[in-house]
């Protein structure tokens, strides 16, 4: 008989898939970047995408070459 968690169940898979695909995205742009302190950070710490989120959109922004 298969263990029935009802919502909290699909919450727990829902959030699974969410983090992993955030967190790949962060994890490959890191790389990417060279940025080798957030790559770690993010492999190590767990927070659902938030952090990864915050890569993508706020800190792991390419930064144009001074002139």
């Amino acid at each position: 008989m298969p263990l029935d968690f009802g919502y909290l169940g699909i919450l727990f898979w829902f959030v699974l898939v969410w983090s992993m695909v955030w967190k790949g995205i962060a994890l490959w742009k890191a790389g990417r970047n060279g940025q080798l302190g957030w790559f770690i950070a993010m492999f190590i710490v767990n927070t659902a995408g938030i952090l990864e989120i915050l890569y993508i959109f706020v800190f792991g922004r390419k930064r144009l070459p001074a002139a």
